[in-house]
């Protein structure tokens, strides 16, 4: 469950914190990926920077990336066609071009191609895992999960001929209760298991930031006879995964949160090493997804491309791809387990910060969250109330740039690229002003 005030608390992090100028200097100046903020563009307001806790929603700019564009420009604007033969990135190849994707996603580079936009690439997944058949026809999903999840898979049902309010099992919280509890699931998948075809779960859940036991869903899934796919929206570039390992069917995630390639950049998509060369497997063909030695050919048959590769429809969207690429290289600077340990030791922060001035202030504040390290990315959601929404303007007038979620959330996101403690006690005291 989530951390709940009054106090005491016990707080995830072992580490003991401080609510003080000086012991968030102190953390900043330990902080061994400090100089990664300087890689990153900072909103600024007034000539000063803003505490920007959103890259939950919208990831900030490298400052690498015009200089990847604009060496696609300056290829299409030398060489016109002849780039995707020529250029110094040729277009044709593109999407080969993104191997630390894998190593964010814990997959071989077979497993994972860049392309589309997140709810496209589910739609064109589902085509091929999901499968009904007979009794088995239903999909299982968080009832909670992002509305767009919600219409892909009503969409899928309709598409084959079900009714969505009989196709779907939803997993709910116990009462009382705002995250889900793992033996919860998996006794859910266990009593369904003759009638589900495919389990569509949120890696990260985009309401409450509770990161799911993708290992033990997955493995619960298959014995009860399921596929499993995985939106991994808020969870890419976020939390360490291993989807090949965890022998995850299927996955899809954007790339615009957490890998901060820019508003509507290219979407990813994850398909499992005993599927990905299955060419009877049934998918939307299109010519790009072709093998690449007969595309040109214009065979009438389509062949697929090796790996996940083969479900690419349409060519590769080369200028949102060239700023994606900008960012994987901060990712693969940096490391995905510094960031992830950084990550974990500023969101504790935080939760410590948020504790500390719901005691001084007495405001109900009740964070919904897993207060276990392990169960969460970087966000923090947080009930505030009947006047939340007077409290998230008051803080967005102050420089502090969250995100609010109806009917009465506060989402927050200290992101481990470029966000530090110093900025975590710096809203402690705006918010501690304002209450």
């Amino acid at each position: 469950m989530g951390g709940e005030f009054p106090w005491p608390v016990v707080l995830s992090c072992s580490m003991i914190f401080e609510n003080s100028l000086a012991f968030a200097l102190e953390l900043d100046q330990q902080d061994k990926l400090r100089s990664f903020r300087d890689k990153f563009f900072i909103p600024h307001r007034n000539g000063s920077p803003l505490i920007y806790f959103c890259g939950n929603s919208l990831g900030l700019q490298p400052k690498t990336v015009s200089e990847k564009i604009q060496q696609e420009l300056h290829d299409w604007q030398q060489l016109a066609v002849e780039g995707h033969l020529h250029g110094k990135n040729p277009w044709f190849y593109y999407h080969h071009f993104f191997e630390e994707e894998c190593e964010l996603v814990g997959a071989l580079p077979e497993e994972v191609v860049l392309m589309n936009a997140l709810t496209v690439n589910l739609h064109l997944l589902m085509i091929s895992f999901y499968q009904p058949q007979g009794r088995r026809f239903k999909i299982m999903m968080e009832a909670n999960a992002f509305p767009s999840d919600r219409y892909a898979v009503q969409t899928q049902l309709k598409l084959r001929g079900y009714n969505p309010q009989e196709g779907i099992i939803e997993l709910t919280p116990r009462p009382g209760e705002y995250t889900l509890r793992t033996e919860d699931i998996l006794y859910s998948i266990e009593n369904h298991k003759h009638e589900l075809a495919l389990i569509l779960l949120g890696g990260v859940n985009y309401y409450t930031g509770q990161f799911f036991d993708i290992p033990a869903v997955t493995q619960a899934g298959h014995e009860g006879g399921a596929m499993v796919g995985i939106d991994l929206a808020h969870a890419a570039g976020n939390v360490l995964l291993q989807l090949h390992d965890w022998e995850v069917d299927f996955a899809a995630w954007c790339t615009y949160k957490y890998l901060n390639s820019g508003p509507g950049g290219v979407g990813g998509a994850f398909v499992h090493e005993r599927h990905c060369n299955n060419p009877d497997l049934p998918r939307l063909a299109g010519w790009w997804g072709n093998d690449e030695k007969t595309r040109f050919e214009m065979p009438d048959v389509f062949h697929p491309q090796p790996g996940a590769a083969g479900w690419q429809v349409s060519n590769a969207p080369v200028f949102p791809m060239a700023i994606h690429k900008a960012s994987l290289e901060i990712f693969k600077e940096a490391g995905m387990e510094n960031l992830r340990e950084k990550s974990e030791k500023l969101t504790g922060y935080l939760e410590f910060i948020l504790h500390d001035v719901a005691k001084q202030s007495r405001h109900p504040l009740k964070i919904i969250t897993p207060a276990d390290k392990n169960q969460r990315g970087c966000q923090l959601s947080v009930h505030v109330g009947k006047e939340g929404k007077h409290l998230y303007g008051a803080l967005k007038k102050a420089g502090v740039i969250v995100d609010w979620r109806e009917p009465d959330v506060i989402r927050m996101a200290p992101v481990p690229l470029y966000n530090t403690f110093s900025e975590v006690f710096e809203f402690g005291q705006v918010l501690n002003k304002i209450l």
